[in-house]
């Protein structure tokens, strides 16, 4: 697929086929994403790849946690306000979600079963969690995991698999710390869901929007 269509057609998935993704090609995708920039060659970036068993029980005890309203409390603070014009694209994609699949804003309880379906990772046959070392200077190195998580991201979608890069695989880490052995050293930065994508539901349609060059470009001559 040209690089181009490559980057404008990806986008997040929120409704999966459940169909079996081949270790292999998962694989295939890690060893070329690998390539991403780093500063100083560092590769900070760890790797953690769930299925399975694993993931259904971090499935199921993320969803509870949410639907227990149990305090989220991510290893990376989470952001409490944006400027204005941030907040309205945020508060559009919701309405754009929340629109495609015909919730409206006023229906709570629907909107809360879509949050819990988002803390079921919306049902994805794989998760990527990325982690660093907590001796590292983590703003630099979660820089270089963006790289990494992004040119992971496009590389599936040129294979036809689906991704959604999820704060929600992070909110209570102390479960993936236990599920899948992972270190106290080391810090939960983000995940993503993976999956083949059902492309015909209109949650992964709807139309999306994007700012203009102009509107964060500055030219200095």
């Amino acid at each position: 697929m040209e690089l181009r269509k490559v980057v404008s057609g990806r986008r997040s998935i929120r409704r999966f086929i459940q169909k079996i993704v081949p270790g292999e090609i998962i694989k295939g995708l890690i060893a070329d994403a690998l390539w991403s920039p780093s500063w100083g060659n560092t590769q900070p970036w760890e790797i953690v790849i769930v299925t399975g068993e694993a993931l259904e029980r971090f499935k199921k005890k993320n969803r509870d946690a949410m639907l227990s309203h149990k305090p989220p409390k991510a290893e990376i603070p989470m952001p409490q306000t944006w400027p204005s014009s941030f907040e309205k694209r945020y508060k559009d994609l919701g309405k754009s979600v929340l629109g495609s699949l015909s919730i409206d804003r006023k229906d709570k309880k629907k909107r809360f079963e879509h949050f819990a379906h988002m803390f079921s990772l919306f049902d994805a046959p794989v998760m990527i969690l990325i982690t660093i070392d907590k001796k590292l200077s983590l703003e630099y190195a979660m820089l270089d995991v963006g790289i990494f998580l992004q040119t992971f991201c496009l590389l599936a979608h040129d294979r036809g698999l689906g991704t959604c890069i999820m704060a929600a695989t992070v909110m209570y880490p102390e479960m993936a710390h236990e599920i899948f052995s992972i270190p106290e050293t080391k810090a939960l930065i983000i995940g993503a869901a993976i999956g083949w994508p059902a492309l015909n539901e209109p949650v992964n349609c709807f139309k999306r929007e994007r700012g203009s060059a102009e509107e964060f470009t500055r030219w200095i001559k």
